[in-house]
């Protein structure tokens, strides 16, 4: 592979290979589209003067514009390229001034990593497949003069790269293979890293009060289950721990208000958010990141049954607010709920920020291209946002106020759980709101992002594992060096 900019100005390793391939990368240029730009990518078969079976020519964009962001892309081009090809082995040429202000290393360091993100899949069901049909390349090597400092940009790279392959793998996983008792003790696996593990049963969470969740799973024949995960890496221990929530339906029928039988399989990965919080707390840990902090994932499996939630009831959570259940389909909130005010009662966090696959009224409003975000503190806002664009996973934000908080009073209770059919995001959020008081929080509502629906840089389709690259950006440029000082 060699880089070209977007004026045809050869890079050095691609200026050697056309001489010993006799011109035959200039000619292939001329004949073709090929300009450089970030997103051209040209492939010479079986080039004359050279062992190698392919060579193949990815733009860099303009001269100087080269980041982090763009190499992952690039290096999930190559792999989507030469994944299949044929090919057991590939090498990416690298040259010292590739990425301009840059550092080439840094660069190197990227393109691995994003080249190991497009290469997921999960394939493990898989057994007739035919081996024409696997991936072929098993070995791809990023060239570049300073070894050294590419190995050691790519370090926290590549345990980054686990976590998020570990999340990936628990939301593909069908859900008669991953359900509360299962994924809790997927999570419990952490304790090898050194992530202290606790996970409270239904008897537990009945004796707290956590009515609001334990509603969701009484339908089922699955436990319920509240996993709690500590990670004190900070000097000091007992420093007030940052903390991540999040929603672990591990299959979501709807319960009594029951969704359409058209595409209801997916609901295997509304346990999106709850899979992200692990799969973040196993990157802090595996890099022993200087921050003390909480991961709280609610386990249920929302099914209709004898024993189910109906419409209309009414529970009382543990923060002793009263809810009046419209739609049983409406469950994430009601398990977020309780595991809000417990983080929030027993941690006293310095923030909470929630993942969810909430809402399908994200979705309608931002597609498949932003999560929504929802806060209560504008500098937390900013921070995530930020984060968002720094690793290309996308937030916006929404508004949050007193006039859609008010669509969620109940004649019945102190609140329901649904509001009318208008802004069913934003009143999905104003009611988590309600459980958070006066903690700066976040909602992440990750509905249209949990799972992509085609292939992108480095995002093969199916499981995305949104927000872990996010959230470790965020306590990385933000709480990590704080906290460790």
């Amino acid at each position: 592979m060699a880089g070209v900019f977007a004026n045809n100005k050869l890079a050095p390793s691609a200026a050697k290979l056309d001489r010993q391939t006799r011109g035959a990368v200039s000619r292939a240029i001329a004949d073709s589209r090929f300009k450089g730009r970030a997103e051209d990518s040209l492939m010479i078969n079986a080039p004359a003067g050279t062992k190698a079976s392919r060579i193949m020519l990815v733009g860099l964009g303009k001269e100087g514009e080269m980041s982090a962001l763009r190499a992952q892309s690039l290096g999930g081009r190559v792999y989507a390229a030469l994944g299949s090809s044929g090919d057991a082995a590939a090498s990416v040429l690298v040259d010292d001034e590739f990425g301009g202000k840059v550092a080439a290393a840094e660069i190197a360091a990227n393109i691995a990593f994003g080249a190991r993100l497009r290469s997921y899949r999960f394939d493990k069901y898989r057994t007739t497949e035919k081996p024409e049909k696997k991936p072929s390349l098993k070995r791809l090597t990023v060239l570049v003069r300073d070894v050294a400092g590419a190995r050691e940009a790519h370090e926290p790279l590549a345990s980054l790269s686990d976590a998020v392959f570990v999340v990936r793998d628990l939301v593909s996983e069908p859900a008669n293979i991953i359900y509360p008792e299962t994924l809790a003790a997927e999570a419990k696996k952490l304790s090898t890293l050194g992530v202290k593990v606790e996970v409270l049963g239904e008897k537990r969470m009945a004796e707290l009060g956590m009515n609001a969740l334990l509603g969701v799973g009484q339908g089922s024949a699955r436990e319920s289950q509240l996993v709690v995960m500590q990670w004190h890496g900070a000097r000091d221990r007992k420093a007030q721990p940052i903390a991540f929530i999040g929603k672990g339906v591990t299959f979501d029928t709807g319960g009594i208000s029951i969704k359409p039988a058209a595409g209801m399989e997916e609901m295997k990965w509304d346990m999106g958010g709850s899979g992200t919080v692990i799969g973040l707390m196993n990157a802090l840990a595996a890099r022993k990141a200087k921050v003390n902090a909480v991961g709280v994932v609610g386990l249920v499996e929302n099914m209709p049954s004898g024993t189910a939630q109906r419409p209309g009831d009414i529970v009382k959570s543990m923060s002793g607010q009263t809810i009046e259940v419209i739609n049983t389909d409406a469950e994430g909130r009601l398990v977020l709920a309780d595991a809000l005010w417990y983080c929030r009662d027993r941690f006293k966090p310095q923030f909470m920020v929630d993942l969810a696959t909430l809402t399908g009224a994200i979705m309608v409003a931002l597609g498949r291209e932003h999560a929504g975000l929802f806060s209560n503190n504008d500098t937390l806002a900013e921070k995530l946002t930020a984060a968002g664009k720094a690793t290309d996973e996308l937030l916006w934000r929404l508004p949050l106020g007193e006039a859609y908080d008010k669509i969620i009073n109940s004649d019945a209770a102190d609140m329901k759980n649904v509001g009318d059919r208008y802004g069913g995001s934003i009143t999905a959020a104003q009611f988590l709101q309600r459980f958070v008081k006066d903690t700066p929080w976040a909602h992440l509502d990750i509905a249209g992002m949990a799972w992509s629906d085609k292939d992108r840089a480095t995002v093969p389709k199916g499981a995305s594992a949104f927000g872990v690259r996010l959230l470790d950006r965020l306590v990385r440029d933000h709480y990590e060096d704080k906290a460790g000082k």
